[in-house]
């Protein structure tokens, strides 16, 4: 059965997703880079993302690796995919990742702003939905067939889909780390009345696990 599941999303010690003043230099805000201090150095990410060898093992890189598995589709917001807002100024503009995003399945972009769907390396194809969250959401499980569907971000994308009670789970990381502003995750949330508990909560030298569980979704 297909889960739908948010992993590996990092906030700070007050609760923000990304800095303030994101932009094409900041994507992910002043200071949001100090967040995924515990995911960069991980074997995981350091073969996903730069197809090289090495990296950190141990439980930050066991957590960064459940993250991938049985994914078979993504849902993104699109601050996510680019900085641009509005009409698309720009086509050229295939993303953050390069030619080769991490995604490596197909990947659907909420936006309001049509635009056809980007073929690249690795086997990612991005889709422009315009339809909202319950049209991604079903093309993203129509093309994950059987697999689960990863909710990458970010932090007003992951609320929406909680607020209608769509995710069945969700790691998320705590950085030792504070931003002092920005887009806090649980912003306007009160995740025990949608039926969250935590079910794990393991602690590593950069970060804090937590994975939050919708009861009556054993997440198998």
């Amino acid at each position: 059965m297909t889960r739908v599941r948010v992993e590996g999303f990092t906030i700070s010690l007050d609760g923000y997703g990304a800095g303030p003043s994101q932009d094409m230099n900041n994507p992910l805000g002043v200071g949001g880079t100090d967040l995924h201090r515990w995911l960069v150095p991980t074997r995981t990410f350091q073969q996903t993302l730069f197809g090289a060898d090495g990296g950190t093992t141990g439980i930050d890189d066991d957590f960064a690796a459940r993250g991938f598995k049985n994914v078979g589709a993504w849902i993104l917001g699109r601050n996510m995919f680019g900085p641009i807002r509005g009409s698309w100024p720009d086509m050229n503009w295939k993303g953050w990742w390069g030619d080769n995003p991490p995604y490596h399945v197909p990947t659907f972009i909420l936006t309001h702003h049509a635009r056809p769907p980007i073929q690249m390396e690795g086997g990612t194809t991005f889709y422009f939905v315009t339809g909202g969250i319950h049209e991604a959401l079903d093309r993203a499980r129509e093309a994950a067939n059987g697999m689960d569907v990863r909710i990458g971000g970010g932090a007003n994308t992951i609320q929406q889909y909680l607020r209608a009670g769509l995710i069945d789970e969700l790691h998320v990381a705590i950085s030792p780390v504070l931003l002092g502003g920005g887009e806090r995750l649980f912003e306007g949330i009160d995740a025990r009345a949608l039926g969250y508990e935590c079910v794990q909560f393991v602690a590593s030298e950069k970060a804090t696990h937590v994975v939050l569980r919708r009861q009556g979704h054993n997440g198998g």
